[in-house]
């Protein structure tokens, strides 16, 4: 007679088995050291004694989950509710589920560690992972993994980014139309290759237009609207202060707003600004952000695509893979009189 499931522990279908409780946990959380006669055998037992311990044994007839994991740096950033958008339209449209990490207490340990280890809970009970905007280099999983905006120009698995430099290179145009020789910028993560490739778009925008390049006009930013708006405060105090300002997102450009705001300063006509993303609450400031769309759902979407390819067995197309940016021209700039 079968037993009742509630009565039947972890224990019970190891000794069912044959086999430690070890090799039972390896088997329902699809490990792949594991022989297949033995696996074969733990997996008759589970049925047989109805045991499920957790959400790993939904996998055990198939190895696999229809689970996919998900690793932000910060969940309530206005770019990973973007990616959440995208990644949850691909899953819907296979019968994926989704299941997020997001970054903890960084004093404990270092970023790239807290991905790795991560990458590494979630592969024992999901098919795949994604990981955005990655401090770590590398991961040690069998598992695939699929990340969005690389740290490195050759990641080492399967990657999603825009062209950010061709982005950069438009606003600058943009900006330098204007009649903008005096143009602040301030940077992104440098570890990333978004933030790597959007300044070297700055650099070679006034260099095709013969301005000279200023160091004082550089400033180092992480991403954040905080750090954008010290970065403004500092640019904005300098003996000749520019006229635009080219924030390496969105966020950092709001925070931008916020210092010109507090300066006594009147956006556009006193200071030209602009962003990169296209988050949607460039749209809602007051004025609206000029801004690079990057089509952040649509890369996350493609992230999502991609490595439902890679657990089905297929070989991405291309890596990394590229979504086309294009400039939106909003009322955060304006010619110079």
């Amino acid at each position: 007679m079968r037993r009742k499931k509630a009565s039947v522990t972890i224990r019970d279908v190891a000794e069912a088995a044959g086999v430690s409780v070890s090799t039972v946990s390896r088997v329902l959380n699809n490990k792949d050291d594991v022989a297949p006669e033995t696996y074969q055998k733990v997996r008759a037992v589970i049925e047989e004694m109805d045991y499920t311990s957790s959400l790993a044994a939904r996998g055990i007839r198939s190895r696999r989950m229809h689970l996919i994991g998900l690793i932000v740096p910060d969940v309530g950033a206005p770019y990973s509710v973007q990616v959440m958008k995208g990644i949850n339209r691909a899953i819907a449209e296979d019968g994926y589920e989704l299941i997020l990490y997001t970054g903890g207490d960084a004093r404990k340990e270092s970023a790239a560690s807290q991905e790795r280890r991560y990458v590494s809970l979630l592969s024992s009970i999901a098919d795949g992972v994604i990981v955005v905007t990655p401090t770590a280099t590398s991961f040690a999983t069998n598992s695939p993994v699929v990340v969005i905006d690389p740290n490195t120009a050759r990641p080492n698995c399967p990657a999603v980014t825009a062209t950010n430099y061709a982005g950069a290179l438009a606003v600058m145009e943009y900006l330098i139309g204007l009649g903008h020789r005096r143009v602040g910028f301030i940077g992104g993560r440098p570890e990333l290759q978004s933030a790597v490739q959007r300044l070297r778009g700055y650099r070679d925008g006034l260099h095709r237009a013969g301005i000279p390049l200023d160091p004082e006009l550089i400033q180092a930013g992480d991403y954040t609207e905080e750090t954008g708006f010290r970065c403004a405060q500092r640019l904005l105090a300098l003996p000749q202060p520019p006229t635009a300002i080219f924030a390496a997102n969105d966020q950092s450009a709001i925070g931008v707003l916020r210092a010109a705001r507090e300066a006594g300063l009147n956006v556009p006509d006193d200071l030209s600004v602009a962003g990169f993303d296209n988050i949607p609450e460039s749209v809602y400031v007051s004025p609206a952000l000029t801004t690079v769309d990057q089509s952040i759902d649509k890369m996350s979407y493609m992230a999502a695509k991609m490595l439902i390819g890679l657990i089905r067995g297929e070989v991405p197309e291309s890596n990394p893979y590229e979504i086309p940016t294009q400039l939106i021209i909003r009322d955060s700039c304006r010619a110079l009189a």
